[in-house]
């Protein structure tokens, strides 16, 4: 008999057909027990410590699974599973992860019972398909000019947020800041054009959106004016200094009068390229790169205001605000060029930084958004929810419809999909039927994180549903976790949220079910080439607890 041949590594780990795809199941179900509590208002916090060793206090989804290590391979695929739902459109992460999770867990027992994964794939898919054309029939289309309509939309999105309190503030801030760079295409670019500046100190009600850029710079000489009011800014991608070689450049000296002449020459290089700038009559110049010394002692003289070393993104957005135009040589400039719809340029202090503000602009096309509060730790959960509501608001910009929140969705959803199952052959109904009862999750972790009964209010829901289609709105109060009529309540989730959450669980579940074979066969190693044992945050947790326990009763036996 010949012998078999062994083509992977003894210290593999290899899981093949159905034993991977439960392997799946079980990892993407408890990736999202970490964060099922975290849904709803009555949210609980989750305490993380990462591995640089800062201490982290929030109920953000992708924030929470960001920065936590895990090994298997579906669960890392739940957790880029968040990411994409936050960079896509900027809320829903918490919802898309225990949906995918809940999906998975109802199909446990098909594929234990050896159903076909394709056969549970056309199923998913039918039942996918029926669910978004379900949401088109109960969305609720808004006029996207009426800002207390916005602004009511945009606060129950940021409501299960932390720092809840400030939802007022947060959503005027992030309504205003999209409107404010909104093209007349509608072409909102959250990346690009809107700046958030967090800067320690003040209350949090003094955080406003400034119609212009801010950008951490002073100016270069003491006698340089810090407040300039409507100012004609220059901006260019080079440097005020004499041109110098691209690389090495050898310069040889015959005569005891070529080094002067050469100081010279770089002396009248920059006296050209002053005498340029300050022929364009500008008030203030940005410039990419450096500024001499001589560079500035001209423009000093001349009254005008420099500053120096910038980023390209940041000439991007002070050209947005202020309409100038950037530049690559100084002796093209003319006053065409010049930005002159910044109303004032003040240079500002906070704590022991200086900042440049280009401020009041007319019609700019980029803007800041400045955040004062107490700690850095506040400044930076308000950072995620300012973040949140931005892309919320762009998304009702772009799609104004509105689908009922508290659960009110899903249920009418599983309940208007359990009806079509009656309609399949009994094969499809093998996955769609669990589709349709995995989005009573939803529903479901609202009403067990407010403590309520779960099993009796969902029951009662499910009959109202059943009994009258019509009433979509009744969902879960995510306050007291009974029922009630979400439109009256004013919970409202934006139908681009909820439809790509569901695109997103859905397909997720999919890639994860075609999945037969895992192979993890990378395992880091020290020095030596031993296997280094990666432990989870909370077992050093229990294993530092453990260790100051036993010291404190060390301590207490010499006593």
């Amino acid at each position: 008999m010949q012998s078999p041949i062994i083509v992977l590594n003894q210290t593999t780990k290899r899981d093949t057909g159905a034993k991977a795809q439960l392997s799946c199941v079980q990892a993407a179900k408890a990736t999202a027990d970490v964060i099922r509590t975290c849904l709803g208002p009555q949210a609980m916090l989750k305490m993380i410590l990462d591995s640089m060793g800062t201490l982290v206090i929030t109920n953000d989804g992708n924030s929470i699974l960001r920065e936590i290590d895990v090994a298997h391979p579906a669960a890392k695929s739940i957790i880029e599973l968040a990411r994409g739902q936050d960079e896509e459109v900027g809320d829903g992460t918490t919802t898309v992860v225990v949906l995918a999770g809940e999906i998975l867990s109802v199909l446990e027992k098909p594929l234990r019972d050896g159903i076909h994964p394709h056969v549970i794939i056309s199923g998913l898919r039918r039942a996918l398909d029926d669910a978004l054309a379900h949401l088109e029939t109960i969305k609720k289309p808004i006029d996207n000019t009426n800002d207390a309509e916005m602004l009511s939309i945009i606060k129950a999105a940021i409501g299960t947020k932390f720092l809840s309190k400030w939802s007022d503030l947060i959503a005027k801030l992030a309504l205003d800041a999209v409107r404010l760079i909104c093209t007349d295409e509608g072409v909102v670019d959250l990346k690009r054009q809107v700046r958030i500046e967090r800067i320690p100190g003040g209350e949090l009600e003094d955080s406003y959106v400034m119609k212009g850029v801010m950008i951490n710079k002073d100016v270069l000489h003491s006698n340089m004016r810090r407040r300039i009011e409507h100012p004609k800014i220059l901006l260019l991608d080079c440097g005020l200094e004499y041109r110098k070689g691209e690389s090495i450049t050898n310069i040889e000296i015959t005569g005891e009068n070529d080094y002067a002449d050469i100081l010279a020459e770089e002396e009248k290089q920059v006296h050209d390229i002053c005498q340029a700038v300050i022929a364009t009559g500008c008030d203030l110049v940005c410039a990419e790169k450096g500024v001499s010394d001589l560079a500035l002692h001209y423009l000093s003289e001349a009254g005008i205001t420099a500053l120096r070393r910038f980023q390209k993104v940041q000439l991007d957005r002070i050209a947005a605000a202020t309409g100038a135009t950037i530049l690559t040589d100084p002796r093209d400039a003319t006053e065409a060029d010049l930005g002159r719809k910044c109303g004032l340029y003040e240079c500002r202090k906070f704590g022991d930084e200086w900042w440049s503000f280009f401020d009041e602009c007319e019609n700019p096309k980029a803007c800041t958004m400045l955040m004062r509060g107490p700690t850095k730790d506040v400044l930076l959960e308000m950072f995620r929810i300012m973040d949140d509501a931005l892309k919320v608001a762009k998304n009702l910009l772009k799609q104004p419809a509105l689908v009922p929140g508290g659960g009110a969705s899903e249920v009418s959803v599983s309940t208007y999909l359990r009806k079509r199952c009656n309609e399949l052959d009994s094969v499809e109904q093998m996955s769609y039927g669990p589709a349709a009862v995995a989005f009573e999750v939803i529903p479901r972790t609202l009403i067990q994180n407010c403590g309520a009964a779960t099993m009796r209010i969902l029951t009662k829901l499910r009959s109202i549903h059943a009994e009258d289609p019509s009433k979509f709105n009744m969902g879960i109060n995510g306050m007291t976790g009974e029922i009630g009529n979400m439109a009256e309540l004013g919970v409202w989730d934006s139908l681009a949220v909820k439809a790509q959450a569901y695109k997103t669980a859905f397909e997720c579940a999919i890639s994860l079910i075609r999945v037969d074979d895992i192979v993890s066969g990378l395992v880091k190693r020290d020095e030596n080439g031993n296997p280094i044992n990666r432990k989870t945050v909370t077992e050093k947790l229990e294993e530092n607890t453990a260790a100051a326990q036993m010291q404190q009763a060390q301590m207490m036996g010499m006593n």
